[in-house]
């Protein structure tokens, strides 16, 4: 046993021996319930209309000053601090005795009245105490010193690995995931408001589609057939908007069974939503607006993320793909064939392979020398039909263009959407085509999905679809540079001593 190991070992066979104490004196420590009247939070803030009146409170324990016969100790509930004076002659010997059996990381429910310490903190002075939970292992302990904090639980693995951890020693953490919840609630009642429908589709798929992607593959064991968990809800919505729906959305978790980096986590959320009747143009105006409300709805529309300044207020800027690649080039390339494009990309240094295709041969090109430099809101338009097989053929005349959005903001993809494809038979060919490419090793490549060709033969309108990762707006509006931190329990690597 290691020495760590060992020291977690006797830490905790002693706490479990203040546990059999508590008992063995009649404690409960661990109750049904118990009836808080005020949070950390409205007693700091209403000093002046609760001094001298009585409270009760609860938390869990973070700091402890034991003394003779008083003693300081600090408890944290959803709200923040609070410091609990507590002396003997106040609360009687008994519960002053069950109160040094306890520790740091101990949640306990407080009575008492609101007053201020010598040193004007604001405190509760403890009449009666009650163990509601009594930790057997110990929390980090952060150390504070004039107002800087050492020791706190820093370590990015174990955090994620130990959120409960994270939340209860980092506070910043929690702010995260509060705002979190707030973003998805303003988008959700953004659409709400505009008339789109709440929609859910299923999770597991015989068939998977609506992305380029590789995904998760699973066993149903009474229908013996291999299923697969979705890589997007865009076939099913789309299917809802044949049936007559105009306005539908989801915010929906998907998978795809690809590599994890700060972008990128196996498990995600996504927020689809389909408008009749509209097209990508209509849904640019939509997504420019939606942003904003995500942002004024947890402070402002001038942000910061990793130390670029972005103003949301600002028109966002319209720019189709080859113009910037010919901005960037000094040449048009959107005529270029595969081996023309993979010569510039050897020209600019940058490495694809012999087997790559158009599509991926492209992107790449994108990747490396558009997209770093899209540090203000800035969607770019008008890409190749070759890479969006979903999308509807541009109106400008040309066949090989599409009329499809992607929204960059400080270098990363926040939303991909279309003027959806409505026409049956070309929507045929080109999932065809994709699986000719999934045929000739492309792992990413749409399967052809002859239930949703079907009802595409019955008639759908005209449409604007749009995709937004959900995580990545969250780690746009908290100033969060990597897509675990926003996501409370991220897919980890095995660390190989769990």
């Amino acid at each position: 046993m290691s020495e760590e190991k060992k020291n977690l070992h006797e830490i905790m066979k002693f706490r479990i021996e203040k546990l059999e104490s508590l008992k063995e004196s009649g404690v409960d420590p661990y109750p049904h319930k118990f009836a808080p009247t005020h949070r950390s939070s409205e007693i700091l803030d209403n000093y002046s209309k609760l001094e001298g009146k009585d409270v009760v409170a609860a938390g869990r324990i973070m700091t402890m000053r034991k003394m003779g016969k008083a003693s300081f100790f600090n408890i944290q509930d959803e709200y923040g601090r609070i410091q609990v004076y507590i002396k003997r002659d106040d609360v009687g010997e008994d519960s002053y005795a069950h109160f040094k059996l306890l520790d740091i990381g101990d949640i306990v429910g407080v009575s008492g009245f609101v007053f201020k310490t010598k040193t004007e903190e604001t405190s509760i002075h403890a009449v009666e105490l009650t163990v509601l939970a009594k930790s057997i292992r110990p929390i980090p302990v952060v150390k504070e010193k004039e107002g800087e904090v050492f020791d706190a639980f820093a370590d990015k693995e174990l955090r994620y690995k130990n959120r409960h951890l994270d939340l209860i020693v980092n506070p910043e953490s929690k702010e995260v995931f509060v705002k979190r919840t707030k973003i998805i609630q303003s988008v959700r009642s953004f659409l709400d408001d505009h008339g789109f429908l709440e929609v859910e589709t299923p999770v597991l798929q015989p068939i998977y589609g609506g992305a380029n992607a590789r995904p998760f593959t699973t066993h149903h064991n009474a229908l013996d057939r291999q299923l697969y968990l979705r890589i997007a809800d865009e076939l099913y919505l789309k299917r809802l908007i044949i049936g007559g729906f105009e306005k539908v959305y989801e915010i929906a978790k998907d998978f795809r069974n690809e590599g994890m980096d700060r972008n990128h986590n196996p498990e995600f959320t996504m927020l689809e939503f389909y408008q009749a009747y509209a097209d990508y143009e209509d849904n640019m105006t939509l997504v420019e607006t939606m942003f904003r409300s995500a942002a004024e709805a947890i402070g402002s529309l001038k942000i910061s993320w990793q130390d670029i300044d972005i103003d949301l207020s600002k028109p966002f800027a319209r720019k189709p793909m080859f113009e910037l690649l010919k901005e960037k080039l000094g040449k048009d390339i959107s005529g270029s064939d595969e081996n023309e494009l993979k010569s510039i990309c050897k020209e600019q240094g940058l490495d694809v392979g012999k087997d790559d295709n158009y599509g991926q041969v492209l992107d790449e090109l994108m990747k490396r020398l558009i997209e770093p430099d899209l540090l203000q809101p800035t969607f770019v338009t008008d890409y190749p039909r070759a890479i969006s097989p979903l999308a509807k053929v541009h109106r400008n005349g040309d066949p090989n263009m599409v009329e499809r959005f992607e929204l960059f903001i400080g270098g990363a993809e926040f939303a991909n959407a279309f003027s959806e494809l409505n026409d049956p038979v070309d929507q045929r060919q080109r999932l065809e085509a994709q699986a000719d490419l999934k045929e000739k090793g492309d792992e990413e490549a749409q399967p052809v999905d002859e239930n949703f060709l079907q009802a595409m033969e019955c008639g759908m309108p005209p449409t604007g679809g749009v995709g937004i990762g959900m995580d990545r707006l969250v780690m746009l509006l908290t100033d969060q540079r990597w897509i675990r931190d926003v996501i409370l329990f991220p897919i980890m690597r095995s660390s190989g001593d769990e």
